[in-house]
């Protein structure tokens, strides 16, 4: 059997009612989230389950939300299956990096739970002081959108940047919003198939992040942090992650660089990894790499289904 690698969810992925079937049925599950209720000190666990939603999408509330549904999601396999083979490595785009450090054992959760609240706070913040947006294009390649971010910053002497390499004609920009506006224009002549503004108020993985990432880079820096058990594969050079050293450096310069996961996950392909398992909410990564590699097999475990699914394709 090829080895297998665990994808994990960022934002976007949050959904009212996430992990509240798997708490229901899988006690370690429920025990994951009750404990993100304890070190937080709020009901994160009542917000996934019920919402509100426009709560639980403020970004102070969605990372730490995903990342909880993540290792209640993770929790919960450990019960129903605890002879799965361990993955050959982990990755997790954006904030779903730090759901992978707590699978690879470098963060505990306790301490991934309070750096991605603080992040979310972080990030709220530098939004509000340094307005901005983002915008996904669809329909031009990497490359392409990076010549006319270039090109955009240039005429309005502001900041755009390519946000995220998500797959194959699918990328995500981000800037100032006089910026974002220019380079959307420059996508749509230069034949992007759809442009659309993204219903966020924040400029992330650009530079208007940089307050929010040398405030987080000290949090991190204070933060106990352990070597992988596996390779993370890191968004921003889109390799392993395999010191403490790295992953310090990974997570303080994610917020201000590109998301490279087209390059992370033909990387894993590379490494001979079969088999992608999304752990957590949605399935937006499984997705991601159909287009990316379709040859490896993709699984995404979010609630007991999944968890059912898994099995019965371990014992075919």
């Amino acid at each position: 059997m090829a080895p297998s690698a665990y994808l994990f969810p960022g934002q976007g992925s949050q959904a009212v009612g996430m992990a509240k079937e798997l708490a229901e049925r899988y006690p370690s599950a429920a025990a994951a989230m009750a404990e993100a209720d304890d070190v937080l000190g709020f009901g994160l666990s009542t917000l996934c389950f019920e919402g509100p939603e426009e709560t639980l999408t403020d970004t102070i509330n969605a990372q730490p939300a995903l990342l909880a549904a993540s290792v209640a999601v993770l929790r919960a396999l450990d019960e129903a299956l605890p002879d799965r083979p361990a993955p050959a490595a982990v990755a997790g785009h954006s904030m779903g990096e730090y759901s992978a450090l707590v699978a690879a054992g470098s963060l505990s959760y306790p301490d991934a739970l309070r750096l991605v609240r603080q992040r979310g706070y972080l990030m709220k913040e530098a939004g509000q002081r340094s307005p901005g947006g983002m915008a996904a294009i669809l329909g031009l390649d990497a490359a392409e959108v990076v010549v006319l971010c270039a090109q955009a910053a240039s005429l309005s002497r502001g900041v755009v940047q390519m946000a995220n390499d998500n797959c194959p004609g699918q990328t995500v920009i981000s800037g100032d919003n006089r910026s974002l506006e220019l380079a959307m224009d420059l996508a749509h002549q230069a034949g992007a198939k759809k442009v659309v503004r993204l219903a966020v108020s924040i400029a992330a993985h650009s530079p208007l992040m940089a307050p929010a990432a040398d405030a987080l880079r000290q949090a991190i820096e204070s933060t106990p942090i352990q070597p992988p058990a596996m390779p993370v594969i890191g968004n921003v050079q889109a390799q392993p992650l395999l010191t403490v050293a790295a992953i310090r450096t990974d997570l303080a310069s994610q917020l201000t660089a590109s998301v490279r996961w087209t390059e992370s996950m033909r990387y894993l392909a590379g490494q001979g990894i079969g088999q992608v398992v999304e752990i957590g909410s949605g399935d937006v990564l499984t997705n991601l790499m159909k287009r990316i590699e379709r040859s490896v097999d993709r699984l995404a475990v979010g609630d007991p289904a999944g968890i059912e699914r898994w099995r019965a394709r371990s014992q075919s």
